[in-house]
């Protein structure tokens, strides 16, 4: 299940928490496929929709959903508590940092946090 809405000049397909995962490479598609149908300049998947491998980052899992959001010029906001994940690994923490200071990929915790994000770069 997702919803598009326009937040701040940019469409922005939200899924919900529950539905299929994002666990490999192949499930890119499936929300991509989700963005070009509702004409979204950016995705919002919650945490809940991603695999534990994803904040795992020596499976190059994170590396390859950003890469292939890139390449299809598709914004990425993964949405929730991240901080389990965070505190466990040094890594992940300097790539969220890293991932917050471009346009691409952002880590936040909350819808307002993003449309505060969306609205300060419009």
């Amino acid at each position: 299940m997702q919803s598009s809405q326009d937040i701040a000049g940019t469409r922005v397909l939200l899924f919900a928490e529950g539905g299929p995962r994002l666990e490999t490479e192949r499930d890119i598609n499936r929300f991509l496929e989700a963005a070009w149908g509702e004409d979204a300049g950016l995705v919002a998947i919650p945490v809940a929709r991603l695999s534990p491998d994803f904040f795992e980052l020596s499976t190059r899992l994170a590396g390859e959903v950003a890469q292939k959001f890139v390449n299809y010029g598709v914004r990425l906001a993964v949405v929730g508590d991240i901080s389990h994940w965070s505190a466990k690994s040094k890594s992940m923490r300097d790539f969220v940092t890293e991932a917050n200071r471009g346009q691409a990929l952002w880590f936040v915790a909350d819808i307002a946090e993003l449309e505060s994000r969306l609205a300060s770069t419009a």
